[in-house]
């Protein structure tokens, strides 16, 4: 018989994760059942089988050898030869197996929820409190992972070391406020502790899926005092709410005589904007005389404009006129003008021009002179150098 591993607190139990051991690997769906089912285990929650030896008539001629072992679907199956782990095992029946060749383990694949709760967590005013943490969590998602938490952590210790996580959360959680703060903390602590759990569990297979603090107890002395807080705030409340009720009959009646006053008001702007509308129509009338004269003179002035502008063109072309006979009067006196400065001036050139060429010719037979002085002077000396030559060949002679 199985021992009751049962831990109440304040009427809440607290769930226990065991490892079971069956006779065979097909009534793992009877054991994993049994979860919940307080008759026969408590709160014992079944999370891994170790299905054991079982006779058959092979037993009596040759023994350790089966007809065949039935493997479950469902639950992650692992399976050693020789006591050596080989992973996992397919569903389905496996005929003649041997007794080298072993089931190890079956673990749940199902999601489990597991309950938490934990009593006299002090606040931070020093108010104990019990608080009730539910959990669900599964091993997977893969065989890889049941293979983790097998061998690496197992469902005592995933119970002892789920159990101490949740009640250091759950106190540290509650000594961080004071009472009257403790219920507006599930959802933050569902999602830390979440968290801090997924952290810690994943490395051995375990996923937390959910997290949720179901109830806050206080002392059952503070739950009345907070109880007649309550119903004080409660009657507070009401005597509040007939005051706003008069208040507001106070405003309704201030809201219908200012409507009044604004309905008053509304019909003077009206006779004012009448008013106002009479004076528009007779100020635009006197604008519509007013355009009218404003046009009258300004065609009159127009006309004037006109004759002006006529008269003013009239005296232009005058002017123009005698402007071009001033013009051309001067022009023939300088061309006039001109014409004799250019003959003047032609002829002081033409006499300037004979005497430079006077001067020119005289130059020109003053060089011929010199060089005929010249030629004459060297025809003498050549006859005298001759001469004398002469001279001097008679004297050698």
């Amino acid at each position: 018989m199985y021992e009751n591993h049962t831990l109440t607190l304040q009427g809440y139990e607290h769930s226990v994760l065991v490892q079971r051991q069956i006779s065979r690997a097909t009534k793992c769906y009877e054991e994993f059942s049994k979860y919940g089912r307080h008759d026969e285990y408590g709160n014992e929650i079944p999370i891994v089988l170790v299905p054991g030896k079982w006779c058959n008539l092979l037993d009596i001629f040759i023994p350790g050898l089966r007809i065949g072992e039935s493997v479950p679907s469902g639950p992650y199956v692992l399976w050693t030869k020789w006591g050596r782990d080989m992973g996992a095992l397919e569903p389905g029946v496996r005929w003649i197996w041997p007794f080298w060749k072993k089931i190890s383990h079956i673990v749940s694949a199902s999601t489990i929820t597991y309950l938490a709760p934990s009593s006299g967590c002090p606040t931070a005013d020093n108010v104990p409190v019990d608080v009730d943490v539910s959990l669900t969590f599964k091993i997977g998602p893969d065989v890889e992972a049941a293979r983790l938490f097998v061998y690496r952590l197992g469902a005592h210790r995933f119970d002892e070391m789920l159990s101490a996580e949740c009640e250091e959360a759950i106190r540290g959680l509650v000594y961080s406020v004071t009472h009257d703060r403790v219920n507006d903390l599930k959802e933050e602590f569902a999602i830390d502790m979440k968290a801090v759990l997924n952290e810690k569990f994943a490395r051995y297979g375990v996923q937390i899926l959910f997290v949720k603090v179901t109830d806050v107890k206080l002392p059952m002395e503070l739950m009345d005092r907070l109880e007649s807080t309550t119903a004080f705030k409660t009657k507070m409340g009401e005597t509040e709410k007939t005051h706003e009720n008069k208040v507001q009959i106070l405003k309704d009646k201030a809201t219908l005589d200012i409507e009044t006053i604004r309905k008053t008001n509304g019909r003077m702007v009206q006779e004012i904007q009448a008013e106002k509308e009479r004076y528009e129509i007779e100020r635009k009338e006197m604008e519509s005389v007013a355009r009218g004269e404003a046009k009258v003179e300004i065609a009159k002035q127009t006309r004037l404009a006109e004759v002006k502008l006529k008269t003013a063109q009239a005296n232009e072309v005058i002017a123009k006129i005698r402007a071009n006979e001033r013009a051309e009067s001067l022009i023939r006196t300088t061309e006039i003008a001109c014409q004799n400065k250019k003959i003047k001036a032609e002829k002081d050139a033409l006499v300037m021009i004979r005497k430079s060429e006077a001067v020119l010719q005289v130059a020109e037979w003053e060089s011929k002179a010199m060089i005929a002085s010249e030629k004459a002077e060297l025809d003498g000396a050549f006859i005298l150098l001759s001469f004398l030559e002469c001279l001097e060949l008679l004297f050698i002679i």
